[in-house]
């Protein structure tokens, strides 16, 4: 539903305009003459961002349209783009951390949501609904497999079939419209703009030490990399109590994770690692480059350890079979969570006052984010995106069945021919 833009217009009233956004919704149309509607969006693969106009779906029975406030910056918006994951389907606006206001409210979703409700929307945006996984609460694992929020492709027989065979566009836009199963309310009291990245990489971390670490005493967990993923991790074993290791490549970052209650031992230092050896419950390694996990393993406890892999790695790691075999430890990998625990993590964070480090940025600055992002230079900051600057932008053009951008002398263009 969510992010996927209609082929055929079902008109429907709603309420008026929310002030930051006063076309939203105006005329719900095509994707091929989509109008009401903007995204921040890549043409190609390069990190060149620009404005687009588009159509969103009118909400169903079962859905919430939502004006965006904040959208999160993710490295995985940075390997949509260039394609390292395989997207070929441009234009294309990232954003799976979103933050944002009802503005309209399906029928059979008037229980959950109202308008003017602060909520959230992650990394999916559908699932079957109807499976072992989704009845257990593990949407992400679907048998049919989860909807992306953005660079996946609508399915079929999910309501909304005008949709199917449509890219969904994510959060870098104006608004959006979600089945409420996947929209997640936003405690009180909690920063909208915090909201978002929770909803990636809040619960990319929580949802391993909710399976392992909560509720457990004399735990001491291992996290491997300190940047977003690893200062959100720190943060949350140390709310649930546990002791906490962080591994880096130096010791440069010592004295930041002190501030957090961890230690930090320098993976370059083998004696230091060695003096870690069997002392481990649980680690979370959220490395997405190549590295050595066999010096991990060792500092895991026998029969109990477990090594969870949070980084989307290209290249297969080694595995070191006699260290498993002689110690019975595990390695495993962890996806997001489903969204009864991505409700329960949002506020068990807001109870602890768990918040990433973020700077918001304006949309115009979103470029110049996203190559930070990929020569490594935003450090464990989070950027996140004021949505209603994109207005500042200038239009680009409409998202029509043909299409082409021209971008000042360079003459860089998408894929499409602009009509």
């Amino acid at each position: 539903l969510a992010q996927a833009s209609y082929l055929v217009h079902t008109p429907v009233s709603l309420p008026p305009p929310h002030p930051l956004y006063p076309r939203i919704f105006d005329n719900m149309a095509s994707v091929v003459d989509g109008k009401g509607s903007f995204m921040l969006a890549a043409p190609d693969k390069e990190y060149k961002m620009a404005k687009f106009e588009i159509g969103r779906p009118a909400p169903g029975p079962e859905d919430v349209a939502i004006d965006i406030v904040y959208c999160g910056m993710c490295h995985s918006d940075l390997h949509t783009i260039n394609g390292d994951w395989g997207n070929d389907k441009y234009p294309l606006a990232p954003g799976h951390e979103i933050a944002g206001v009802v503005r309209a409210v399906g029928e059979k979703a008037a229980s959950k949501f109202k308008v003017g409700d602060h909520v959230s929307v992650g990394c999916m945006v559908l699932s079957c609904m109807a499976c072992g996984m989704c009845d257990q609460g593990f949407e992400q694992h679907c048998a049919k497999g989860m909807c992306g929020t953005y660079g996946a492709t609508f399915p079929e027989g999910m309501g909304h079939d005008d949709c199917h065979g449509t890219p969904t566009q994510g959060g870098y836009s104006t608004d959006m419209t979600v089945h409420q199963r996947f929209a997640f309310k936003v405690p009180e009291g909690m920063p909208l703009e915090v909201a978002g990245p929770l909803c990636c990489a809040g619960i990319t971390t929580y949802s391993p030490l909710a399976r392992h670490v909560k509720g457990k005493k004399d735990q001491h967990v291992g996290v491997v990399g300190f940047g977003g993923l690893g200062m959100m991790a720190v943060k949350i074993a140390t709310a649930m109590g546990a002791k906490v290791t962080v591994f880096s490549r130096s010791t440069a970052k010592k004295a930041e994770a002190k501030a957090l209650g961890a230690d930090l031992v320098a993976t370059s230092d083998p004696a230091a690692v060695a003096a870690m050896a069997g002392s481990i419950d649980t680690i979370l390694d959220t490395i997405s480059d190549n590295h050595d996990i066999a010096q991990l393993i060792s500092t895991l406890k026998p029969v109990v350890g477990t090594l969870v892999l949070l980084g989307a790695v290209a290249k297969p790691h080694a595995l070191p079979p006699f260290s498993l075999l002689f110690t019975s430890t595990r390695v495993e990998g962890s996806l997001i969570g489903g969204c009864n625990l991505t409700q329960e993590m949002l506020q068990f964070c807001s109870d602890h006052k768990i918040q990433p480090e973020l700077e918001v940025i304006a949309a115009k600055e979103a470029e110049a984010a996203l190559r930070k992002l990929h020569v490594g230079a935003a450090g464990a900051k989070r950027f996140v995106i004021q949505m209603d600057t994109l207005n500042e932008l200038t239009f680009c053009g409409q998202l029509t069945a043909s299409f082409r951008c021209i971008f000042g002398g360079k003459g860089k263009t998408a894929k499409r021919e602009r009509e």
